[in-house]
């Protein structure tokens, strides 16, 4: 069941200059509340937030969660904190994995400190390369340990753990999301994820790469959607963990075509190696957020495509 809550709150963002961040906290701001973006801006930009500045109900932090960060009268925390392209959390795992862990400690002690709401912006690598397909949030998942992702994968597990565990013992209101492939305005331009490397080879006329023989699929959500659903889980009472995913399955052969015509691309399509790990299907099971949040994606891809499409061209004049 959702909640209405309608009074103006103190709402911090981790990660709030990042992609999805800077899309939450433009929300935020739009209904009214006092947002604090807290982000190191490892990935995040100040370019995301560059319309938010100067505004009175805005402030920016820059911090880094894996160090203690002390504040009164705060009433949410969307704990959106981590690189989340392979590219960004392989760079440095050992950081990834403190920000999911040493970082989730302070984020949960600060949540606990002002008897806060906090929500964890968990993930679908936590299913790593799923054994069964659409993935259920009751499904464990099937996650190399020891791989190059494991960071990443891992380290998300174990935030969730944490959460729960604050629960349990301190009585946390917690709340976990499962988010699925996100895409949209605000990716930055060397995130490695495919969206914006397909669009980016378009847009230049350089050939398209496709790991593997493009026959792996995903499910891609546009920005807008997944926002929404993240507001309706903080203001539900809901735990979780929930999916919020497109359940519009589509292979990573049928994207490049997509995305070449969409373009007009005069780009080829090369293959290579296929990353070790790399999930061969991704698609969420949605009923759960469809029956507790009433809440499913409007957006279909080929208008976030288009808009993501002229949001890359615009940076890349």
């Amino acid at each position: 069941m959702v909640l209405e809550e309608n009074k103006q709150k103190n709402i911090l963002v981790t990660g709030g200059a990042g992609f999805i961040g800077s899309h939450l906290c433009k929300a935020l701001i739009d209904e009214g509340h006092y947002v604090i973006c807290l982000d190191n801006l490892f990935t995040g930009v100040k370019d995301n937030i560059s319309d938010l500045i100067n505004h009175p109900n805005f402030e920016f932090v820059d911090h880094d969660i894996i160090e203690p960060y002390f504040r009164d009268n705060i009433d949410e925390i969307y704990n959106l904190a981590c690189p989340a392209s392979p590219v960004h959390y392989q760079y440095n795992p050992i950081k990834t994995i403190k920000t999911c862990t040493i970082g989730v400690i302070n984020m949960l002690g600060l949540a606990k400190k002002n008897n806060a709401k906090i929500l964890q912006a968990s993930t679908s690598e936590v299913y790593g390369d799923p054994k069964i397909h659409p993935q259920r949030e009751d499904y464990y998942g099937n996650v190399n340990t020891i791989g190059f992702r494991s960071c990443y994968d891992e380290g998300k597990r174990c935030a969730e753990t944490l959460f729960m565990d604050y629960k349990r013992e301190h009585n946390l209101n917690i709340k976990i999301v499962r988010i699925f492939n996100t895409y949209g305005p605000n990716m930055t331009r060397n995130d490695g994820r495919v969206v914006s490397n397909f669009i980016l080879q378009a847009i230049k006329n350089d050939n398209i790469t496709i790991y593997g023989d493009g026959s792996q699929t995903r499910s891609f959500q546009f920005i807008d959607d997944l926002v929404k659903g993240l507001l309706r889980m903080m203001n539900s009472d809901l735990v979780g963990p929930v999916n919020l995913g497109n359940p519009c399955e589509i292979s990573m052969n049928e994207l490049a075509s997509k995305v070449l015509k969409l373009t007009q691309s005069k780009s080829s399509l090369v293959f290579t190696d296929l990353p070790e790990d790399d999930p061969k299907r991704r698609k969420p099971d949605i009923s759960m957020a469809i029956k507790k949040l009433n809440w499913s994606p409007e957006y279909n891809l080929d208008e976030g495509l288009k808009d993501t499409i002229k949001y890359f061209k615009k940076i890349n004049k």
